[in-house]
């Protein structure tokens, strides 16, 4: 099973939502096992276990399920919101009763769509958010795209991502939020998602028993990545994340795989920013990552386990992922 991780980034603007309301935020990052002294490092990456023991965190200190970045929405709604979707048969009907419930639960950001006859365009109005961060709006837009696309079983290809702020420091995460980077400065109030209106025949392949499993894993729905095999980093990252368990695959190998050329397959990442050799160390960084917060192996068995053949080269390539030594992401060590 892969590991993921969430940029620092993601965890200093909740925490900021979570200031302004006057929580102390050195208990939340205690509990979570995020070590106060890389905490504030900008390469720091945490698991999603611990992102979402934070968010999990203060959704019991508000009562919120957005944090108190505008009207409230008590817990549980997303779940009330799910069961009323669920059974929808495509995922037209499923975006129109999105819609639909938008309309009548207190604190929802209302969501409007446009089925247009090559492309569907989906609008959530944010403007009612007190969300200087933008983490609301940004979670609330992968939420909605990553729900859909559980949904139908398969991860919809975004044709447009439209945000009404300027560009951020931390815009290059976006890409691998939403599979695309967004126009940004878009209207005022308002965030647009547009994809291929031909996936709206798609049928709704989850029933009620996924529907419990999905909400169990709340919110590390939220920050994980649903990959369902839709872009060529996706189908890349799959092939070599076996190298976890054994050798390596070479670029050729997975070229293969994919009955691509090895020019072709580079092509292809380089459109989507990335590489096989990057993916390969967003790979490694996040399972030594995962490893170290969990304290189950030494660094050195750590090291032969990922393929180093020192633990002084995993020990420099770790610091040039993170920014830290290995040693600063154990929590029992501080």
């Amino acid at each position: 099973m892969s590991t993921q991780t969430v940029p620092i980034h993601v965890v200093h603007r909740l925490l900021k939502q979570a200031q302004r309301r006057g929580v102390d935020i050195t208990p939340l990052l205690r509990a979570a096992g995020i070590p106060g002294d890389i905490a504030y490092r900008p390469k720091t990456r945490v698991t999603v276990e611990q992102m979402a023991k934070v968010t999990q965190d203060l959704w019991k200190l508000t009562d919120d399920e957005l944090f108190g970045i505008g009207p409230p929405i008590p817990l549980g709604t997303l779940k009330f919101v799910t069961l009323s979707i669920i059974h929808a048969p495509d995922l037209r009907t499923v975006v129109i009763r999105t819609c639909g419930a938008s309309r009548v639960l207190t604190g929802v950001p209302r969501i409007k769509a446009r089925f247009g006859e090559s492309t569907t365009r989906v609008e959530l109005d944010v403007s009612r958010l007190d969300d200087p961060e933008h983490l609301g709006t940004e979670l609330l837009v992968a939420l909605v795209h990553r729900w859909t696309s559980w949904l139908i079983g398969r991860r919809i290809a975004l044709r447009c991502v439209q945000l009404p702020y300027p560009v951020p420091p931390y815009a290059a995460d976006y890409h691998a939020m939403y599979g695309r980077m967004p126009v940004f400065d878009g209207p005022d109030g308002t965030v647009a998602l547009e994809f291929d209106s031909a996936l709206l025949s798609a049928p709704v392949v989850r029933d009620e028993n996924d529907l419990a499993d999905y909400l169990s894993d709340q919110p590390g729905v939220w920050y994980a990545r649903r990959d369902y095999g839709s872009t060529t980093a996706d189908r890349v990252r799959k092939i070599l994340e076996r190298g976890l368990r054994g050798t390596w695959p070479a670029a050729e190998e997975i070229a293969d795989r994919l009955s691509v050329s090895v020019q072709h397959l580079r092509r292809l990442l380089r459109e989507e920013k990335t590489s096989v050799s990057g993916i390969k160390e967003e790979i490694l960084r996040d399972a030594a990552i995962d490893s170290l917060v969990r304290g189950e192996e030494s660094v050195d068995d750590l090291a032969v386990r990922l393929g180093f053949s020192e633990a002084s080269a995993f020990r420099r390539a770790f610091r040039r992922w993170t920014g830290s030594p290995p040693g600063a992401y154990r929590a029992d060590e501080h």
